[in-house]
């Protein structure tokens, strides 16, 4: 075999190792109870935050503390902590992804992903007689 041949298995072989070794990274998505059943596998969870329940965050006594309790896609509630700080307008986000791990009862979560509110939610668009958008805020 020629050098130049040896090289590139060489680097066909190298490509392959990392593409591999960086599919393991992937985490799945699942619920509070296939989080709970995978303890210690980290997943992403989608789900809504309970806003009756306290959002716990004093940035004066621990500013990397923060801790709410959310509803997964099937409806199961847990406590989730985050060790950082509360996202700007938590409280006014549509929907969460988690990413972390069940520790006992508690989801300890590494990310958080927000999906906020469009501000066009509440605005209704509608055409006049000239064919014209109309938009009346608040509708």
């Amino acid at each position: 075999m020629k050098r130049i041949h040896i090289i590139l298995l060489i680097v066909v072989a190298l490509s392959i190792g990392v593409i591999i070794a960086m599919s393991g990274d992937y985490t799945t998505y699942a619920d509070f109870i296939q989080a709970k059943q995978k303890e210690g596998k980290a997943v992403n969870v989608v789900g809504y935050l309970v806003k009756e329940k306290e959002i716990i965050y004093d940035p004066q006594t621990d500013p990397n503390f923060f801790a709410f309790t959310m509803t997964d896609k099937e409806g199961n509630e847990c406590k989730v902590v985050y060790k950082g700080s509360k996202p700007q307008d938590f409280e006014r986000s549509e929907q969460l992804v988690v990413k972390g791990k069940m520790e006992g009862e508690v989801f300890k979560c590494s990310e958080i992903a927000m999906k906020c509110p469009s501000k066009y939610v509440n605005d209704e668009i509608q055409l006049n007689e000239k064919n014209e958008v109309v938009v009346q805020a608040g509708a």
